[in-house]
């Protein structure tokens, strides 16, 4: 039975060092970054009836190459109207469900990149992140 455990532990050693390993020769690779949209995004939102919905979120831009992050910076103000046009074109249904929220997540990434396609040549925004989000 030790003879086992002990195999065991060789073996994860092994895989490890390889690991670690591989991921030295990747430090060359280019590295995600994050930019976030400050200040948060506040718009009003499409509900049932007289009552008025707003939403509020803080966006976090994951690029898939940090020498990306200035061109991100430069076309910000372009991804901000962005981002609150079609958030204000969500209904409520949309905003408070966790299936809406992933949906939007996805469309923004799309749209985002969409605009950026015509500037920059390349899909840049890797991913989006929503690190707050408030509706009422």
């Amino acid at each position: 039975m030790l003879k086992r455990y002990l195999a065991l532990i060789i073996l994860m050693t092994g895989l490890l060092s390889v690991s670690l390993s591989h991921a030295a020769e990747d430090s060359g690779a280019p590295k995600l970054a994050y930019f976030t949209l400050e200040p948060d995004l506040t718009t009003n939102f499409f509900t049932k009836g007289k009552e008025l919905g707003y939403i509020q979120v803080r966006i976090e831009i994951m690029v898939a190459n940090n020498s990306d992050l200035p061109i991100i910076e430069k076309h910000q103000p372009l991804i901000r109207d962005t981002v609150v046009e079609l958030m204000g074109k969500q209904t409520a249904d949309t905003i408070r469900s966790l299936a809406g929220r992933e949906d939007l997540r996805k469309t923004l990434v799309k749209k985002i990149n969409d605009l950026l396609l015509p500037e920059t040549g390349r899909s840049i925004v890797a991913d989006l992140l929503f690190t707050k989000y408030i509706y009422q």
